[in-house]
């Protein structure tokens, strides 16, 4: 499973130019779920991103996650973080979960994450044409792979 990170002052996604979630302050999650992924990668990555220290202190230092900064979140299923270039100029989405997979694990992961910050978690629509607008706060991007522990 991998997620892109990014700190926000402001994100939402759109459907068929109607907005179906909007934040103001927090992270947008871009979420990609692999073929090979189970529930144990779902609750490594809730717990991790739960706990991240992303968000600036009183003294300007990244030591705060994202709820003891009060922010919200944003999920946005994305299974091209999963594509492979190595061949071609076409990208292949092989390693990427199938949708019957994918949803279920999607699903976990904004239960999951809701449990573990104890806040509604904000979405976009799993499979849906969606245009996601954001302003990146920082810059802070930071890309996880529950595949990647060690």
């Amino acid at each position: 499973m991998r997620v892109v990170i990014q700190r926000v002052s402001h994100a939402s996604v759109s459907i068929d130019g109607k907005i179906k979630s909007e934040i103001r302050f927090g992270i947008l999650l871009l979420l990609g779920v692999e073929d090979a992924d189970e529930i144990n990668d779902v609750e490594w990555l809730c717990k991790k991103i739960s706990m991240l220290r992303i968000f600036n202190d009183a003294n300007g230092l990244m030591n705060l996650s994202i709820a003891e900064a009060g922010g919200d979140v944003l999920v946005i299923s994305q299974f091209t973080l999963f594509a492979s270039t190595k061949k071609g100029n076409r990208p292949s989405f092989v390693r990427a979960a199938r949708p019957e997979k994918a949803i279920h694990l999607y699903e976990q992961f904004i239960s999951t994450l809701e449990a573990e910050l104890q806040k509604k978690i904000f979405t976009g629509e799993f499979g849906a044409l969606m245009k996601v607008e954001l302003i990146n706060e920082g810059p802070v991007t930071i890309l996880m792979d529950s595949k990647n522990r060690d």
